[in-house]
């Protein structure tokens, strides 16, 4: 299904200079790369040494691989990570909304991995990034080392009706009437710290990006079960998209290999502190066999 990222070319321009300005806040080297796919050219983001062992890393929706890799900087002294920008969620991603009901998704992943000539890998997702790590490594657990997760989509969704009451009016509000105190009112319920970086992004973002308004699909236990390899899922305690405490029982009761924390305090999206990027780090390291 044919969609681009973008409303018009004024957006696309002010979406590119985004991510330009995450990607100045990526320490050290950053390379790009393009890998074809069926579903057209993915851009690729990769940073740290070279000679790191690879962790690919997947960004939440309406954001981009410059986005994750900038929360990312104390990971980038250890691992090679490798962010591809996820379709119909990036300015820099292929320009089509792929089915939710289908395993396109991982298709598209796994055509990446094999341009960029990975075979197993350790895989990191966030929120929509979550969800299509985890249908990978549903779809082909044989090239999934190690899977981690954060505030993923589908695997427990929150109330709609609490969603929406919190959600719904400021986002009405916001777009009548841009405001810094209407910008504040739309995210306080999804920010746990506040970046100027990120909510003015996000508000310029309401303007310039079309709502993919789908929902990841619930996965199933047969779904869940087949992720046999190591599992890491990190909820957070206040998220009203994703609850952090359901999404931990239901992985925790179906999932052979899980690992799990919730983390206390935080909303859909985590802080974007120097102390969190350092946690998030250490955990995820811890994780995947690289801990100090």
């Amino acid at each position: 299904m044919g969609a681009t990222a973008w409303r018009d070319e004024g957006g696309r321009g002010r979406l590119e200079a985004w991510f330009g300005r995450f990607r100045d806040r990526i320490p050290g080297p950053v390379e790009s790369r393009e890998v074809p796919t069926r579903y057209g050219p993915c851009h690729v983001l990769l940073a740290g040494p070279v000679d790191g062992p690879p962790l690919v890393c997947l960004h939440a929706m309406r954001t981009s691989s410059a986005h994750l890799v900038s929360e990312l900087a104390p990971l980038l002294t250890k691992f090679r990570v490798i962010a591809p920008d996820l379709p119909g969620q990036s300015v820099r991603g292929p320009q089509v909304r792929l089915p939710l009901s289908d395993d396109s998704q991982a298709q598209w992943l796994l055509e990446v991995l094999d341009g960029l000539e990975l075979k197993t890998i350790d895989l990191f997702g966030v929120s929509w990034g979550g969800f299509v790590a985890r249908l990978t490594a549903t779809v082909a657990p044989d090239r999934i080392q190690r899977l981690a997760l954060l505030v993923p989509a589908g695997i427990s969704n929150g109330s709609h009706w609490k969603g929406l009451t919190k959600m719904a009016m400021p986002l009405i509000c916001y777009r009548v009437w841009r405001s810094e105190r209407n910008l504040r009112r739309l995210l306080r319920p999804l920010f746990t710290t506040w970046d100027d970086d990120w909510a003015n992004y996000t508000g310029e973002a309401v303007r310039d990006m079309p709502f993919d308004y789908r929902i990841p699909p619930i996965a199933t236990d047969d779904e869940l079960r087949r992720l046999t390899m190591p599992v890491l899922v990190l909820g957070a305690a206040d998220d009203i998209s994703f609850p952090g405490h359901a999404i931990v029982r239901r992985v925790t009761s179906v999932v052979p290999n899980a690992d799990w924390e919730v983390i206390p305090m935080c909303k859909h999206c985590p802080p974007t502190t120097p102390e969190f990027r350092g946690w998030l780090a250490n955990r995820l390291s811890t994780f995947l066999g690289q801990g100090s």
